[in-house]
């Protein structure tokens, strides 16, 4: 498999994108990959990069989306946060990839069992990491079940995928809310944002369309 170009970047289009990478999920669960040269990826890149997909994940060792999806050198942009939430220069991070980059696809990918997810459960304190926690607090906030506190802490893993799940939601929102220039590509069909959230016993993806 050939890295991406203008012209096949060019072809691209969200629907297809979101193809490619439920496609190369698929490999990943049964241990397939696409069949690539690295090293002439490496050169075939070195004047440029066309990617066709930017993916904001969780920086968890286990969630590594050139991995999880199959894909090569030159074919999404990876942006990691612990939590995968925006900010300011993860927007201004997507507004390069899709309106200057030509990405089709901003995808935000949560996990189950989420470290970030748990401390945030669990409203942990820890030098630099408390204001991290409270950006991904609100999630914990808006999951209005169950209501017995001793059951919405990190010992509840439902509880935590749940809200790891709706942080996911949250931050598609929060995307188009705060970046009308991916608001305005959405409406206009040039992008979607969409979801997912990866499964670390099984390693396959749920998509949030």
């Amino acid at each position: 498999m050939k890295a991406h170009t203008q012209e096949t970047q060019n072809t691209m289009t969200p629907e297809k994108a979101i193809n490619f990478l439920k496609e190369g999920n698929v490999r990943f669960q049964n241990n397939l990959k696409a069949n690539r040269n690295l090293l002439e990826q490496v050169n075939d890149t070195s004047d440029g990069q066309f990617p066709f997909a930017t993916i904001l994940s969780c920086i968890d060792s286990r969630v590594s989306a050139e991995l999880v999806f199959d894909q090569g050198l030159g074919d999404i942009f990876s942006i990691r946060i612990a939590g995968n939430f925006e900010n300011e220069d993860i927007l201004g991070s997507m507004e390069f990839a899709s309106k200057l980059a030509g990405t089709k696809l901003i995808m935000v990918l949560g996990h189950t069992s989420c470290g970030a997810i748990k401390g945030a459960c669990d409203h942990a304190r820890l030098g630099n990491l408390t204001a991290l926690i409270k950006k991904i607090e609100p999630a914990v906030d808006a999951v209005t079940e169950p209501k017995e506190e001793s059951q919405r802490t990190s010992k509840n893993l439902d509880f935590v995928d749940t809200v790891s799940k709706k942080n996911v939601l949250m931050t598609m929102k929060n995307i188009r809310s705060k970046s009308p220039v991916l608001k305005e590509m959405e409406d206009n069909g040039e992008i979607k944002i969409v979801g997912g959230m990866y499964d670390i016993a099984t390693g396959m993806v749920d998509f949030y369309e």
